[in-house]
């Protein structure tokens, strides 16, 4: 017996570090997504950014974001989490074979897999704010996010706090990751405005392309494997025959979504605007991965492309909306991981018999209500202190000539 705990505790842990990796293969993903989708004068700044972020998130996650997410028994069913420092201590042998199997990962594995969460919600901020936000100001509240916004309403759901003990459902984190970047991204850009030149004075809307649509399809494709990680990991164990089913459902699932996702966006692009614009069908695949993630395992894979589809058509109207309210996203990053994020929870009910529309809607409520909230005093303070946006010579210039001074498509020169 004793060495069978031990057996699965090996398993569980290889399979949660595996999955972890892959999630963090989902940061390289962004990075070339936004890339490929700002002009070619903005794109190390915006690489910058993303690698940046993603050290943040690791170091504040480390020295407090963990401890406020996860206080073990401490704050369980409360809104008000209990505030603590660092990882704690990793599990011993003896507290593994006592715990019966109840205990079956590394406590370090956990933090590992919890911690490029943190690095995916914030990467979906740096999308929206793209072409205009100053680099500094953008890390700096990146601290505040990663370290403290993020964490809290982590622990209302996945941390034992008042969610969970309402009933409310996130399986991966349609709501708890993606919702939560997008609330934050949406104050940021009412913050910030819009590009220079995006609207003209008699509410027309100018397309302003990006410099590589291979890239940003690589980006595309990088995040739809990363998902597998996402999705998968989330069931947390693979070492007994229906836990290894589970895992193999949510992949499933989480493929078919994609794909619904990517097919309903692209239908609809051709038929409202005559074209079958790629960068709707990238974001409707996004749109189908975010749909399905509050609920990978309970539907089935018909029911799964359905959800995903319908994630599709919405982040193809939600682009539009947005544009008419003149608020200015570069990448779709509000639509894809905000509203599909929402669409994703209500989905929730429909799938999973456990769940209920009452505890759906006070879960996004809760989560939208702190993360805007909080970032729109947070993004507000920045303005205040440092300024969040580069001049008007800046943005015309490009950020990579004021902020990084290393530009990514350099012209051939003569030595």
């Amino acid at each position: 017996m004793e060495g069978l705990v031990q057996t699965n505790y090996a398993i569980d842990t290889f399979y949660f570090l595996m999955m972890g990796a892959l999630v963090m293969f989902m940061a390289p993903g962004f990075a070339m997504l936004e890339a490929g989708m700002v002009r070619a004068k903005n794109t190390s700044e915006i690489l910058t950014k993303n690698v940046a972020l993603f050290a943040i998130a690791c170091i504040m996650y480390l020295l407090c974001g963990y401890a406020i997410m996860y206080p073990g028994d401490a704050g369980a069913g409360s809104w008000i989490p209990v505030f603590g420092f660092l990882i704690g201590d990793e599990n011993t042998t003896e507290a593994v074979l006592a715990s019966g199997g109840d205990t079956y990962y590394s406590a370090r594995s956990d933090y590992f897999f919890q911690v490029v969460f943190v690095a995916t919600a914030m990467s979906i901020v740096s999308g929206a704010v793209a072409e205009r936000m100053k680099l500094w100001a953008f890390l700096a509240f990146a601290v505040v996010m990663t370290g403290f916004i993020y964490p809290v309403q982590g622990f209302w759901k996945w941390g034992g706090g008042a969610l969970d003990a309402a009933g409310f459902l996130d399986f991966a984190g349609s709501g708890v990751v993606h919702m939560c970047g997008a609330a934050a991204a949406l104050a940021a850009v009412l913050v910030l405005g819009a590009r220079k030149g995006k609207y003209g004075p008699d509410g027309q809307v100018n397309a302003i392309p990006g410099a590589n649509m291979p890239l940003a399809t690589l980006g595309m494709f990088i995040l739809w494997f990363g998902w597998f990680g996402f999705n998968g990991g989330s069931e947390l164990k693979i070492s007994n025959v229906d836990e290894a089913n589970a895992v193999s459902q949510v992949f499933v699932n989480t493929n078919i979504a994609a794909c619904g996702g990517l097919m309903a966006a692209l239908l609809l692009a051709r038929a409202w605007f005559g074209k079958a614009d790629l960068t709707m069908a990238l974001n409707g695949a996004l749109a189908g991965l975010v749909s399905i993630t509050a609920e990978p395992l309970a539907g089935s894979a018909e029911a799964s492309l359905l959800v995903g589809a319908v994630g599709g058509i919405l982040v193809v109207c939600s682009i539009v909306l947005l544009d008419k309210l003149r608020i200015d996203d570069p990448v779709g990053a509000i639509s894809v991981h905000g509203s599909c994020g929402i669409w994703g929870l209500i989905a929730v009910a429909f799938t999973n018999s456990d769940a209920t529309l009452g505890a759906q809607f006070l879960g996004m409520g809760a989560i939208f209500a702190w993360t805007f909230g909080v970032s729109l005093i947070v993004w507000f303070a920045l303005k205040a202190i440092m300024g969040i946006r580069i001049s008007e010579e800046e943005e015309y210039e490009g950020a990579d000539a004021s902020e990084c001074g290393v530009e990514a498509y350099p012209e051939f020169t003569r030595g």
